[in-house]
């Protein structure tokens, strides 16, 4: 189950966090600025948001297991995994470099929309949300590619779950978390999380035959390398290490990995510090 749960629980988690954030920062700054009637159409855009990416999930699903099948349904399932990548690698250093300004970035798109009138604030609270969300969808959807049990859907919603009730926390300044280590650490896992779906996407390609070598395994660990087992859980679950990958599998592993984590992790480009939406004032201390 870990194999399964863990990834969609961390995608979860790191992608709710952040729609959580920019909700509280919408919020705190309409509160703090005496604009509480203009609640309502952020929440609207919000949840408009979350219509379209529960959609967009319904659709991705809808084709690959019903539009398509055999070859095909392998190739679209490959694509949907290299774009889940690109697109997870681009937010994980995106969220690195602009953490320390996007509140304040927020606040002035809100006021623009504000001035504009009720529709422009639906639509700043649609487009702060929608981008994280359709991330999550496609990267849930290339993460739980084949899984044949309600456990990733599960991982997925507890992970969901859990930033709500983190970033509802860190509103009301019942706790109190470093989010820059909190974005660092997850950005790291989710490197290995992506590296992982990079490599089933090509593992995809081989099967569709759009690449070769799908039978020529650069090892075979599944005398010991048990899915079953707690270590084979963790192993695939954490580090997608499966028990015979093909050679292209691997090196395509590695060929991610490993550069995307030495830029991520270099020296003196550690995150910077994410804004706490406790209250305004904090945001505006660290905008």
């Amino acid at each position: 189950m870990g194999a399964l749960f863990f990834p969609s629980y961390l995608i979860g988690l790191r992608e709710g966090l952040e729609m959580v954030l920019v909700v509280s920062v919408l919020v705190a700054y309409l509160v703090k600025t005496g604009r509480r009637q203009h609640l309502v159409p952020v929440w609207a855009g919000v949840g408009a948001a979350v219509v379209l990416s529960v959609g967009f999930g319904a659709v991705l699903s809808y084709v690959s297991s019903t539009v398509l099948g055999g070859p095909g349904q392998e190739l679209f399932d490959a694509i949907t995994s290299v774009v889940a990548v690109a697109l997870v690698t681009w937010m994980i250093f995106w969220m690195r470099r602009t953490a320390r300004r996007l509140s304040g970035e927020l606040r002035g798109r809100l006021d623009d929309a504000v001035g504009l009138g009720l529709g422009a604030v639906v639509g700043i609270a649609f487009a702060s949300v929608v981008r994280e969300g359709l991330e999550t969808t496609l990267l849930f959807f290339a993460s739980a590619q084949g899984a044949v049990s309600a456990t990733p859907l599960v991982g997925l919603a507890a992970g969901l779950a859990s930033a709500v009730l983190l970033g509802v926390l860190l509103y009301l300044g019942a706790v109190r978390i470093d989010l820059s280590r909190f974005f660092t650490v997850s950005g790291v896992l989710l490197v290995f999380v992506a590296a992982g779906i990079f490599k089933y996407g090509i593992h995809d390609f081989q099967e569709a035959g759009v690449l070769p070598g799908l039978t020529t395994y650069a090892y075979d660990a599944s005398s010991w390398l048990q899915p079953g087992s707690w270590w084979g859980a963790v192993l695939d679950g954490v580090f997608h290490i499966s028990a015979q990958p093909s050679v292209l599998e691997v090196v395509a592993y590695l060929a991610y990995l490993v550069p995307v984590l030495v830029l991520f992790l270099r020296p003196g480009r550690t995150a910077a510090a994410t804004p706490t939406p406790k209250t305004t004032e904090h945001v505006d201390a660290h905008a």
